[in-house]
């Protein structure tokens, strides 16, 4: 009886010890996953990114800074994914046509960037932008410059990127959000697309 009554508050004992470690360890069960973690961490505070020069599907050179003082949408994709970024390019579509009109290029617009710098030259970005809408002004389709910066760039949005040997490339996959600071201030999931629309009317 004794052995029964010591191997049963061994096993509590673990179990609260186990229910601890996962509380002190996800941010009180916030953070199952690096992802939700990542986002957790983010809206706890808010960061400031770097200057990266970039060049859109017309060859025009610009940087995140140019867009000081409105809210700015960001996604990572490559031209050739045949997936995620398919849904990236709808998803975007959508919160377009979702945020209020008068507030695209003014208040608020959209910025694809592709991080495969070898392939993705000006026609493929134009390519990727006729096939979702992306009109070149309100919505940008462009690629960092220099691959130094783009792996800073990408380090600092949390976005990991693997070469699966195949020509195309592993990658997680969300909508960001720069706030008028052109600090990142949310990230979102692809399939909440109007979620996302509904966030950004709120911000303006």
């Amino acid at each position: 009886m004794k052995r029964i009554a010591r191997s049963l508050t061994a096993t509590a004992l673990v179990t609260l010890m186990g229910i601890s470690a996962l509380w002190w360890g996800t941010d009180g069960l916030q953070a199952f996953t690096a992802e939700t973690a990542r986002r957790t961490a983010l809206l706890g505070s808010p960061r400031a990114l770097p200057a990266v020069s970039l060049e859109d599907q017309d060859g025009r050179g610009f940087s995140l800074q140019d867009y000081r003082g409105r809210l700015l949408a960001v996604e990572f994709i490559y031209t050739r994914c045949p997936t995620l970024c398919r849904s990236l390019g709808m998803a975007f579509r959508q919160i377009r046509d979702h945020v209020p009109a008068a507030a695209l290029g003014k208040d608020f617009a959209l910025l694809s960037i592709s991080f495969d710098t070898l392939r993705d030259d000006a026609a493929s970005l134009r390519d990727y932008g006729r096939t979702y809408g992306a009109d070149g002004k309100h919505w940008r389709i462009a690629r960092v410059r220099s691959e130094a910066e783009l792996k800073q760039l990408l380090k600092s949005f949390g976005v990991v990127v693997i070469d699966d040997g195949l020509g195309g490339f592993e990658h997680n996959a969300a909508i960001h959000l720069l706030d008028r600071d052109g600090r990142l201030v949310l990230i979102s999931d692809i399939d909440e697309p109007l979620k996302f629309a509904e966030s950004v009317a709120a911000w303006l």
